[in-house]
């Protein structure tokens, strides 16, 4: 038993130094190596040497420069060429590999070594100064007491210059770049580096920001009127306008810190507006059935805006902010809103030609000739833009020296208006420079009981010579 015992500690003597030489044996190869489950940028070093895995690394690091981006989004390119760029990852695989103690290899064992370096780099100062304030944001050299604080007057409306706010500091964004390019960064955000600054601001400049938030509330009207198939803002160019300013261009306030507007500021931009939409009378270019295209001016056909209503209705949504699209009110309104308010549905009388053509939806659907006003007697169909603005049947027209039945009557300005002439044999031609009417649009029976069927109150009647 003793003798076992006594081979059993030289047994475990041997194994012991074994064990302890070969520990101090891997201590001493991992004094000039790395540890074992090292992995440095993705590469394993274990017993390898600094200048191997050095090599390594260089081989597979690329740096193309760095991307500077302002506070607007843009981004510029300085180029690792440009400054001479240079990198060694030695210096770094020393600083790290003093840091592991090779004595306790053994903790490696169990848990490995991964770590990510960044390598020593060297450019040249003076390139890199000429690339730096050759970037746009650089070339801004006002000094801060001449960064303003003002309110312009522009095409759009009044805005607002502020010059003082998120201002760069060239030194510092010049630092952050820097700090980008030796730690190997592909990126820096100006903004996010914290390289915008505001200015101080002075007691003027601070009273031109309070006017600014009241213009610029004032301006933010959301009215868009709708005139037919256009649509007109009442935005910041057109509200502009109305603000009161005084000689000096200082604006007005009222005895509650308010903006003022100008006397019948609002009056006149509706009277503006209905100056160019009302149609009520106005020349109009009309293209005739015969081919030419021809001016027709006055009648009765058309809108008119209700310029009062519209006045007390911009002064109520300046008040309560509407933001909306609106109709105006209209005293008259024609079947199409806008400057173009015919339509495709309409009656033509032809004076010149004696004809009269019924359109629908843009389709000759009547096609007559007619006898209209007496010429020689003064007593000529005026030419106009009007309107159906009634339907008979069986009526009696009656006029100085005369009474006449008509099965289908179609008045159409005052006295005038769209009939039936049983007592008309012939039509068209130059009838009417003789024989005319007393001013109505004499027409076959047959074509007017159509007329009078298809044709609504309210279709324009498009009148020329």
């Amino acid at each position: 038993m003793k003798r076992l015992l006594k081979h059993m500690a030289v047994i475990l003597g041997i194994v012991a130094v074994s064990l302890m030489a070969t520990y101090v044996g891997l201590a001493v190869y991992y004094h000039n190596a790395f540890p074992y489950g090292t992995w440095i940028n993705g590469i394993y070093c274990t017993g390898r040497s600094i200048q191997d895995v050095n090599d390594d690394l260089s081989g597979q690091f690329h740096y193309d420069g760095v991307t500077v981006e302002d506070r607007d989004g843009n981004r510029y390119l300085i180029a690792a060429e440009d400054i001479s760029y240079q990198f060694d990852f030695e210096k770094a695989l020393e600083i790290f590999q003093k840091q592991q103690n090779p004595w306790m290899w053994i903790e490696s064992l169990f848990g490995g070594n991964q770590v990510d370096l960044t390598p020593v780099v060297s450019y040249d100062s003076a390139a890199f100064d000429a690339c730096f304030e050759a970037l746009p944001f650089c070339q801004d050299r006002r000094a801060d007491k001449d960064r303003r604080v003002e309110i312009i007057r522009t095409t759009q409306g009044y805005a607002l210059v502020n010059e003082r706010t998120d201002v760069l500091f060239v030194e510092e964004a010049r630092g952050a770049v820097l700090s980008a390019i030796e730690a190997a960064k592909s990126k820096v955000s100006l903004a996010e580096a914290g390289c915008y600054h505001d200015l101080e601001l002075t007691a003027q400049m601070r009273e031109a920001l309070d006017i600014w938030e009241k213009l610029n509330s004032f301006q933010q009207c959301g009215v868009v009127y709708l005139m037919g198939e256009e649509e007109i803002p009442v935005n910041a160019s057109v509200v502009c306008d109305w603000i009161a300013v005084d000689d000096n261009g200082r604006f007005l306030l009222d005895e509650y810190g308010e903006l003022q507007l100008k006397e019948n500021a609002i009056e006149e931009f509706v009277a503006t507006l209905a100056q160019k939409y009302d149609t009520v009378g106005a020349s109009r270019q009309f293209l005739a059935t015969r081919g030419d295209l021809v001016t027709v001016e006055g009648g009765l056909y058309g809108n008119r805006i209700d310029q009062e209503a519209e006045t007390a209705y911009l002064k109520a949504a300046f008040e309560t902010k509407k933001n909306e699209v609106r109709e105006p009110v209209y005293l008259q309104e024609a079947w199409k809103k806008g400057s173009e308010d015919i339509g495709s549905t309409y009656i033509e009388v032809d004076m010149g030609e004696q004809k009269m053509y019924y359109y629908v939806d843009g389709v000759l659907t009547i096609d007559t000739p007619i006898v209209t006003g007496n010429t020689s007697r003064r007593m000529g169909t005026p030419s106009g833009v009007n309107f159906v603005y009634a339907k008979q049947k069986n009526r009696i027209l009656r006029g100085e020296g005369y009474a006449s039945h008509v099965d289908f009557w179609m008045p159409v300005k005052g006295n005038i208006g769209i009939h039936d002439a049983a007592w008309r044999g012939k039509f068209g031609g130059t009838i009417y420079k003789t024989n005319g009417s007393h001013g109505c649009i004499n027409t076959p029976r047959a074509a007017m009981e159509q007329l009078f069927e298809m044709a609504e109150v309210g279709t324009p009647v498009i009148m020329f010579y």
